[in-house]
Order: structure tokens, then C-alpha cells, then sequence
């Protein structure tokens, strides 16, 4: 048997239910906006779940469908990407040696791919050696969204980004923005004071001591690509709710971001993760059911509002509701 045949089949990604793998992100019967990040014990930035191959050939569709969407960058950013794409490579090969290896030779280097059965040589540090720039490669072989923001001048801008799996905002529109600028559409935030300590949080980050926290919102049907330039195509999808069929179209849309300072660009890598889980499946946990409600019932309007799911909410804690009486 040859290598790359044993390699194939080792490269079998573990069939874990999403119940028992979820990021259910409450850890109290409410919600209100916070510094919630904590410390990221493992380290690692990459998650790779059973949704490895459905969600890669998503991101690889919409890159080759709508590139301006799903991939921005400024050239400045360049040695920042390549950065990235060394440390991931180097992550996906330590944590995931099965599944990810690569052959060095000097600069030059031979990328393996397991899972899908693909090899890639390039040059490290060298823009013509990839067809597309480092961060966009480095982010087709992964199931997060990898933006770099870049900082200076005692601020973080969004410098670059691929971002398919958005939950409705747009790193075409967001680029070259600072942080308080794309956050500016968070209600509160600002002008509470809460996003300049954050900000202040993220410029005081160092090297080796990443960060992780839990984004959470609702979206209707299993829709990871919900861009806001394409909201005529998924934001009709409220006036299909009906009382009958919120269990199987209310998902619960759960971000883990991931923050790395990086130690050549003095950058940070913001990878997000994004899980769904329907109604349908949360009520399965008691206890997540049960808590998801209270906190529902308990969040302002102009977060509901803000979420894009004011109109329904109570179509959802209905549901709850019913299930939790049944459990």
C-alpha cells in the first residue's frame, strides 16, 4: 500500500452527532454584551468537524462565484498572509497529522492535503508561486473564515479577509475600517464604552496567549452564507416562518472566534468557526432548551432587533416553550 493510499484512508474524519459537539454558548438565563473572551487553552486556531467537505466546496463555490464577496485584501497585508499560511500549515500538520502533511525543501514546499486528496507546491513568500494570495489559499483548505487585522497608529484595521460564512456583514464594505468603525453598527456598543475596552483588550494581546469567545445569532434554514449584499436571497426567508415549521427552520447560529497575535506582523488573526443547529435538535438538550428560552425571553428588543429576528422571536419561544412542557 502506498503512502498517500494509507494516508487516504486514515484521513477519516470522526462521524461525532452535532448535539454532542455544539458551542452552545450560555452559560446563564441571560445575555448581555461583554468582554467575553477567555483564554484559549488548547491554542489552536482550526476546528475540523464532519461538515469538513460540505463547507469547503461552500467556500470554494463562492470564491469562484462571487470573489469580491468572500475575499479582500490590501496589498500591504501580503507578508502578513504569508504569516498566516505558515502558521496554519504548521498547525493542521501538528494537530491534524492524518488528515494534513507538507514536505519542505528551503522555501520551497509540497502541501498534502488528506482529506481531499490534493497537492499543492509553492514558495514560501513568494506571491506568483500561489494562484490566488496566501490567506485565500491557506483559507480553502480550512472551515473558518480568516480575517487579519492589522495594527498601527494604537488601532486594528481590517486588512484582510476571507469571509464566506458571514453573519450579515460584508468585508468588501468593511475593509480598511478600524475596529470601533466596524462595530459601529452594534447597538450600544460604542456608546457605552464597552467596544473601546475591548479594542483596548485586543492591543494589549500577546504573543502565545490567544483568545477565544462565542458571536451568536438566528438564522432561518441551514444558511452559513448569509451576505448582506445577497440579502434579497435568504432575508425572504422570514415570511416562510409558520408555527409548524420554526423546529426545523430557526437555527441557532453560534460563531467561535479565535484571536492570535501574530509575531512578525504584530497583527491578530481573527478566525471564526461557525456552527448551526436547528430548534429541532437543541430541544434533544434539556438543559440548552430550557436556558435558550429564559434568555430569549429575557433579551431587549434592540438586540433582537439588531439580530434580525424581532418579528419571529416569539414564534421561537413558543416553540420552546411547547418542547420544554413536553420534555
Amino acid at each position: 500500500m502506498s503512502e498517500s493510499t494509507a494516508r487516504s484512508i486514515e484521513a477519516t474524519i470522526p462521524q461525532v452527532p452535532l448535539i454532542e459537539r455544539f458551542p452552545f454558548p450560555f452559560q446563564e438565563d441571560s445575555y448581555r454584551y461583554s468582554n467575553n473572551a477567555r483564554a484559549l487553552t488548547a491554542g489552536k486556531v482550526i476546528e475540523i468537524t464532519p461538515d469538513y467537505h460540505e463547507e469547503i466546496s461552500k467556500k470554494r463555490k463562492l470564491l469562484l462565484e462571487r470573489p469580491s464577496l468572500a475575499f479582500q485584501s490590501f496589498q500591504h497585508s501580503m507578508e502578513a498572509q504569508w504569516e498566516i499560511l505558515e502558521l496554519l500549515m504548521n498547525e493542521l500538520v501538528s494537530v491534524y497529522p492524518n488528515y494534513f502533511s507538507f514536505k519542505k525543501r528551503g522555501d520551497h514546499i509540497t502541501f498534502f492535503n488528506h482529506l481531499l486528496e490534493e497537492k499543492e507546491t509553492f514558495i514560501l513568500g513568494d506571491d506568483k508561486s500561489l494562484a490566488c494570495e496566501p490567506l485565500d489559499f491557506i483559507g480553502r483548505h480550512v472551515q473558518e473564515d480568516l480575517i487579519y487585522l492589522g495594527q498601527r497608529d494604537g488601532d486594528l484595521y481590517m486588512d484582510a479577509g476571507q469571509l464566506c460564512f458571514p453573519a450579515n456583514w460584508s468585508i468588501a464594505f468593511d475593509l480598511g475600517m478600524s475596529y470601533l468603525e466596524f462595530h459601529s453598527p452594534v447597538p450600544h456598543f460604542a456608546e457605552s464604552g464597552l467596544a473601546a475596552k475591548v479594542r483596548n483588550f485586543l492591543l494589549r494581546m500577546e504573543v502565545g496567549r490567544p483568545f477565544t469567545r462565542y458571536n451568536w445569532t438566528i438564522t432561518l434554514d441551514p444558511i452559513l452564507e448569509t451576505f448582506p449584499e445577497t440579502f434579497d436571497e435568504w432575508g425572504k426567508k422570514k415570511f416562510e416562518l409558520t408555527p409548524e415549521n420554526v423546529g426545523d427552520m430557526v437555527h441557532l447560529r453560534v460563531e467561535d472566534q479565535r484571536l492570535t497575535r501574530l509575531p512578525l506582523s504584530n497583527g491578530i488573526l481573527f478566525s471564526i468557526h461557525t456552527d448551526l443547529i436547528s430548534m429541532k435538535e437543541l430541544v434533544k438538550n434539556k438543559e440548552w432548551s430550557e436556558r435558550f428560552e429564559k434568555v430569549l425571553l429575557d433579551l431587549p428588543e434592540y438586540m433582537a432587533e439588531y439580530k434580525g429576528f424581532s418579528t419571529y422571536k416569539e414564534l421561537i419561544t413558543n416553540y420552546l416553550k411547547r418542547m420544554n412542557a413536553a420534555l
